[in-house]
Formats: C-alpha cells, sequence, structure tokens
C-alpha cells in the first residue's frame, strides 16, 4: 500500500504541484493538504481517491503559487457596500431595541469575507477547479501504478511463502503417518498394564478414556484445514481487486490451527513443524498489511 506519485502544471499564471503519498493502514485515511478558496476541490478529491483506493493512510497536497501584480489584495467595491449596509441595518436594529453595540473599525470591516480580493479570488474558480482535477486524476493513475507493481512483487512473496507452509503441512502428514502406529501401540501397552495391575477397572471405561486421548492427540483435521486455507489464500491472490481485509482475517485463521497443532503434538518432530509453521505464518501476516 505505500506508494507516490506527483504532477506539475501551470496555467495562466498560476503554477501547481500534486503530491501523493501513501503508507500502510487497515482502513483507508485520507490527509489532504488544499487550498481551501478553491470551493468544492475537497469533495472532489475524496470522492476521485475513495474510488480508487481502499487501504492505507494516504497524504495528498497541493501547492499553488501564482505570480505577478494581480496577485496583490484589492478591496472588492460590490461586498464592501454590501458589508457596510448589513451592518448599517444591524446598528439601526439595535438602536431601535435600546441596544449598545462597539463601534466597528476598519480592520473588523476589512477582515469580513470577500471584501479584500487577491488574484487567486478573481479567478474563474470552475475551470481552475476541473483542470486541478484533471491533474489529480492522473497523479491518482501513477500512484494506483505504482501500488499495483508493488502489489505484483508482494503477490510472489506470498506465494512463495504459501509454498512453504504448505511443505510444513505435507511434513507433518508424513510424521503423523509415522507415528500411528507406534502411538497405536502405546495406547494399547499402556491399557494392559493398568489392567493387568487391578482386577477392579472398568476395562470398557479405561478404553473409553484411551481412546479419547488419541482424539485428542489426532491433528488431521488441522492439518486439512491449513490445506485449505493455502488453497483459500490463492484464490485470493488470484482475485482482482482489494484482498487485504480478507487475507488478513485469513492470517488469525492460518495461526490458530498452528497453535492448535502444537499444542496437540505429543512429538519432538510435529512440535517443531508446528512451531516453523508459526514463524512462516507471522512473516507472511506482517506482509499481508502491505496489502490493499
Amino acid at each position: 500500500m505505500t506508494g507516490f506519485a506527483s504532477r506539475a502544471g501551470d496555467s495562466d499564471g498560476l503554477r501547481w504541484s500534486w503530491e501523493l503519498r501513501g503508507v500502510n493502514g487497515k482502513g483507508l485515511d485520507l490527509r489532504l493538504r488544499l487550498p481551501d478558496w478553491i470551493d468544492g476541490l475537497e469533495p472532489a478529491v475524496r470522492s476521485a481517491a475513495a474510488k480508487r483506493l481502499t487501504r492505507g493512510n494516504v497524504q495528498v497536497s497541493l501547492r499553488l503559487a501564482g505570480g505577478g501584480e494581480d496577485d496583490a489584495a484589492r478591496l472588492d467595491e460590490a461586498a464592501l457596500a454590501r458589508t457596510l449596509d448589513a451592518l448599517a441595518r444591524i446598528e439601526a436594529e439595535a438602536a431601535r431595541r435600546g441596544l449598545a453595540l462597539a463601534p466597528s473599525n476598519a480592520a473588523e470591516i476589512v477582515a469580513q469575507r470577500g471584501v479584500m480580493a487577491t488574484g487567486q479570488g478573481a479567478r474563474a474558480i470552475a475551470p481552475l477547479r476541473a483542470l486541478l482535477l484533471a491533474e489529480f486524476e492522473t497523479a491518482l493513475e501513477d500512484f494506483a501504478a505504482m501500488r499495483a507493481s508493488e502489489g505484483a512483487a508482494l503477490a510472489a512473496v506470498l506465494d512463495g511463502q504459501l509454498s512453504q507452509i504448505d511443505t510444513l503441512v505435507q511434513d507433518a502428514a508424513a510424521v503423523v503417518a509415522m507415528r500411528r502406529d507406534e502411538q497405536r501401540d502405546r495406547l494399547r501397552a499402556a491399557l494392559a498394564r493398568v489392567l493387568d495391575a487391578s482386577d477392579e477397572l472398568d476395562e470398557a471405561r479405561m478404553a473409553q478414556e484411551l481412546a479419547l486421548i488419541a482424539v485428542k492427540s489426532d491433528v488431521t483435521e488441522e492439518l486439512d484445514r491449513l490445506g485449505a486455507h493455502v488453497d483459500a489464500a490463492r484464490a485470493l491472490l488470484a482475485e482482482p481487486g482489494a484482498i487485504g481485509r480478507k487475507l488478513d482475517f485469513l492470517m488469525q485463521e492460518f495461526n490458530r490451527e498452528a497453535n492448535t497443532l502444537c499444542s496437540k503434538s505429543g512429538s519432538t518432530a510435529l512440535t517443531r513443524i508446528g512451531l516453523d509453521l508459526k514463524t512462516v505464518i507471522d512473516q507472511m501476516r506482517e506482509q499481508v498489511q502491505n496489502v490493499e
């Protein structure tokens, strides 16, 4: 989800530069630094970005620079007249009601919105906004393309980690198969020793308890689910669009099965494989945070 893009241009003596920077994030967090005198620009930028991006902390900034005397502040006669007329009506109404108002000064009047105009204020906002948005769309395309390129490389890394998990699951299945007969013989021997030691034990009850122990140590279901998770993750990597949240959830399931495998292993070899699985899963989970 990291990325960078910039675009620069100029028109009618006004120069601008767009810059987009993105880092990892669980959701989409857009932080905009835009000139506030271009009405409608911010919502349009947010809308355009939300259509292309779904995750990441993305900072969008627009720098504007104008040259020449046209950008100097000047008095807007019409706006001043409207402000003074409104002030006169307010003072007259206050006097009619017997209210005393503090006298207004020139600085307060000049500070009213629109009284002092600048070169930017005199520009036609709609054409400028359309031009800036077109440039932003191009920068957004570049930004998305860079993230897509990074995503392709990341997909190769994730696929390699899935192959490691798949291999470890197969190794675990081989260990389970080799120890199955041995485990059954140990259980039978333990049962025989207990029954020989006492005539009062319930043989059927003891067999049930040993069977329960065998079930609790069986990791077949965990291995099957890990294999299914590998298939599901590969299917997600092949999907178009945003898959980061789905992969993030799937990594939790991977980790849960690996933890259960370790707790039920009952052998050093299987425990070692389970720990290797947890290591690869944790590495993959960190990479998944970069996926949109």
